[in-house]
């Protein structure tokens, strides 16, 4: 029974199991300026940023690690030698979100199985992905969120298991 239960829970696709809550999403557009992005990181460990709000085409994402590379203080070579990393708070060279973003993604869509998230997810080392239709940001999908309902899963099957047992 689990083996057909975790090859039946590889097969859903991404949308039977993303939250619908669409404006739950940390979202940001391009032009908004860096206090903007740090308010949504007090709370958040991403954001994903859109053209505009209207369009919700996405273009990049945030990371905390773009957010430390922006607050470590920079040391620059009197020789100049290599293309040092100059976005920066200190020197004041970042002031939107556009400046900071990443803008390759990994993404997946509506229709992909969670075993092809799964994957993804582990060849990447991430957590999370952003949902696209198009280039439409329609969801994000989380490694916990798969998780719970695959945990959601196991109970009521070990629960039908004991039913026919008993």
């Amino acid at each position: 029974m689990k083996n057909r239960l975790i090859t039946g829970f590889y097969e859903l696709k991404i949308k039977q199991v993303i939250d619908k809550r669409i404006w739950d999403i940390p979202v940001i557009e391009e032009k908004d300026d860096i206090e903007n992005v740090l308010k949504i990181f007090g709370r958040r460990h991403h954001v994903w940023v859109l053209k505009s709000q209207k369009s919700k085409e996405l273009v990049g994402v945030i990371t905390e690690h773009d957010i430390l590379s922006i607050l470590v203080p920079k040391k620059f070579s009197a020789y100049g030698v290599g293309m040092p990393d100059i976005r920066s708070l200190q020197y004041e060279t970042v002031t939107t979100a556009k400046d900071l973003m990443s803008t390759k993604m990994i993404s997946c869509g509506p229709d992909d199985t969670i075993k092809n998230v799964l994957q993804k997810m582990a060849r990447y080392q991430i957590r999370r992905l952003p949902v696209v239709d198009g280039k439409k940001l329609v969801g994000e999908i989380t490694l916990h969120q798969m998780i719970q309902r695959y945990y959601e899963a196991t109970q009521y099957y070990s629960l039908v298991e004991n039913k026919k047992e008993g």
